[in-house]
């Protein structure tokens, strides 16, 4: 049988770092200050990693901005401040977080295991496994949560992002290679 990757584990301290780290990174591509400069005193363990990572910013429960690295070069501390600022300003589908708003937002962090290819979709756990489906230079990815988040089953799952992230159509997933992989949720 086909195993997926297990979650990474995360100690308390690593969790506040990494949170720490995504809210300083926010807080000073709002304020134009500038990138921030990360005080971590300990980058062993799960900060050393050279994991996906994807920073998610909600406001009063309702999505105000999600970018992420499926794979990533550089220690996961260092991939967090630099995806939470791409999330607080590059995100196209809302404008830059204003200072203003700072104090209202909630911050996400998904450490992703390496995702696997799948043979069968029905491989994929809805809630636990995200999805990554490409085909040609097209791809598109949805976190574990998403299909919590919106009560959809598999064939939804897989059409929203088939279609609504790769640019493939509904059906598209059929003729892509699909990818799982899970997720550590740090809030």
């Amino acid at each position: 049988m086909f195993e997926i990757s297990a979650k990474i584990e995360i100690s308390s301290d690593e969790k506040e770092s990494l949170l720490r780290i995504a809210k300083e990174s926010i807080e000073a591509t709002a304020l134009k200050r500038g990138k921030n400069r990360i005080r971590v005193h300990d980058i062993s363990g799960v900060l050393s990693m050279r994991c996906g990572v994807f920073v998610t910013i909600h406001k009063k429960g309702k999505l105000r901005g999600c970018i992420g690295r499926i794979e990533s070069n550089i220690p996961l501390y260092k991939a967090v401040e630099e995806v939470a600022a791409l999330t607080a300003y590059y995100d196209y589908r809302f404008p830059p977080v204003e200072p203003a708003e700072l104090k209202e937002l909630e911050i996400e962090i998904s450490v992703l295991s390496p995702p696997l290819k799948i043979r069968e979709i029905s491989q994929i756990k809805l809630g636990e496994h995200g999805i990554i489906i490409r085909r040609d230079n097209k791809s598109g990815v949805f976190l574990p949560q998403v299909a919590s988040d919106t009560g959809w089953n598999l064939q939804e799952f897989l059409g929203h992002c088939s279609a609504d992230k790769a640019g493939l159509g509904w059906d598209g997933w059929k003729n892509a290679d699909i990818y799982t992989f899970t997720a550590t949720v740090l809030q």
